[in-house]
């Protein structure tokens, strides 16, 4: 029989029941935080967003990568936001500095999650002799134009695949060309 896909509330049980199980060494104050599921999200499997106002966090995770990954793997990715949550609510503010790296390693959590979703684009240098890429979800300024920007690594001129249909280009016209091209497909 196959497995039916979990409730947005299962998911967020599962969040919660691990959250009051790490929330005392944290320091987070779990009455001070909500969450929720986000269906949309391709990229993050989690974000912390804080309302300084009422001086409370949101946790939003992804229905993808509760998906993708295994139980220890999404845990982690709740222990990053709620690393995320103490920082809102000791500081006023987080981000992946110095101070939320040390709380990281401290709860074995990495600093960034590893993609659970294919990308859309990929961008490469156009030189041979390198091998530098980069994986883009959306159709961000280098995807659409790339003769205006350059390899990370060398300077080359950047190549970008549309990769589910592996059609390339290396200019602004070249992305219009492949989405008229690619249609409904794009």
């Amino acid at each position: 029989m196959p497995r039916t896909a979990p409730t947005d509330e299962e998911i967020l049980a599962h969040a919660r029941v691990h959250a009051r199980s790490v929330a005392d060494d944290i320091g987070v104050d779990l009455d001070a935080l909500s969450w929720a599921i986000s269906a949309r999200a391709k990229r993050r499997a989690g974000a912390c967003r804080w309302d300084a106002t009422s001086e409370e966090a949101t946790i939003v995770l992804s229905r993808r990568a509760y998906d993708a990954f295994d139980r220890a793997a999404f845990e982690s990715i709740v222990r990053h936001e709620l690393i995320h949550a103490w920082e809102y609510q000791r500081f006023g503010d987080s981000d992946h500095g110095p101070r939320f790296r040390k709380r990281a390693q401290e709860f074995d959590v990495p600093v960034h999650c590893e993609s659970f979703t294919e990308p859309r684009y990929r961008l490469r240098c156009a030189r041979t002799d390198c091998d530098w890429t980069l994986d883009r979800h959306r159709a961000s300024k280098p995807v659409k134009a790339p003769g205006r920007y350059h390899c990370g690594r060398c300077g080359g001129s950047l190549r970008v695949e549309h990769v589910e249909s592996g059609r390339t280009w290396e200019s602004a016209s070249g992305y219009g060309g492949a989405r008229t091209a690619l249609g409904d497909d794009w």
